[in-house]
């Protein structure tokens, strides 16, 4: 599947590429807030990834997407990762991106409330984020998806699978990964029970880390 309407893939992916690692230099100055000021941080870590021409033209093909609308109608050929420790952090993240002005929310996706009937969770958002080049200013799209570390366990599992089945999973293991979502569910339920507990043990933690350094 070639595509004629892009005839330099290093110049198309650049404004993507540098549209990732902007945004996990801001989301990591975010974190390194929080714990500067001695709170527990909503975001533990964060992962980003620009799909490579071989996946951009798979998903088009897939989707029936037309080749010169890749850059409105591929939301997510930028992609950032956001974990965090617990499902409130979750929303903390998502109201602390909401008060942005250096890019603008087009679409939120709340698959935690709502969550896949594969027993997917995560919350997404899709954003309009101005990259400045040398000549211009180019507004791409990104996804950010925002997860717990147990929602990115299954997920990558999940993921993984697919590959080797192509979504046409065996009715057994189908029905294994719908009650292993679930575990991973209960088991951010029973985080979120302690989190206050946990969370002035992390403080605690790090502060005798500290004086002891």
């Amino acid at each position: 599947m070639e595509n004629q309407f892009v005839t330099d893939w290093h110049a198309f992916l650049a404004p993507y590429e540098q549209a990732v690692e902007e945004l996990k230099v801001k989301l990591k100055g975010i974190r390194r807030e929080y714990r500067d000021s001695h709170s527990h941080a909503p975001i533990e870590f964060i992962t980003g990834r620009v799909k490579t021409k071989e996946s951009i033209l798979e998903k088009a093909e897939i989707r029936n997407i037309a080749l010169d609308r890749l850059e409105e109608d591929v939301q997510d050929i930028a992609g950032i990762r956001i974990m965090c420790q617990f499902v409130e952090d979750i929303y903390e993240v998502v109201e602390l991106l909401r008060a942005r002005n250096d890019f603008t929310i087009i679409i939120e996706r709340d698959y935690i409330t709502h969550k896949k009937e594969s027993g997917y969770r995560s919350y997404h958002l899709v954003i309009e984020y101005p990259v400045q080049r040398a000549r211009e200013e180019k507004v791409i799209l990104c996804e950010i998806q925002i997860r717990t570390l147990a929602m990115n366990f299954w997920s990558t599992i999940d993921h993984t699978l697919n590959y080797k089945y192509s979504g046409e999973y065996p009715e057994e293991l189908h029905n294994r990964l719908i009650r292993a979502a679930e575990a991973a569910f209960q088991l951010d339920q029973e985080m979120s029970a302690i989190r206050e507990e946990i969370k002035e043990a992390q403080l605690y933690f790090a502060e005798k880390k500290k004086n002891t350094n």
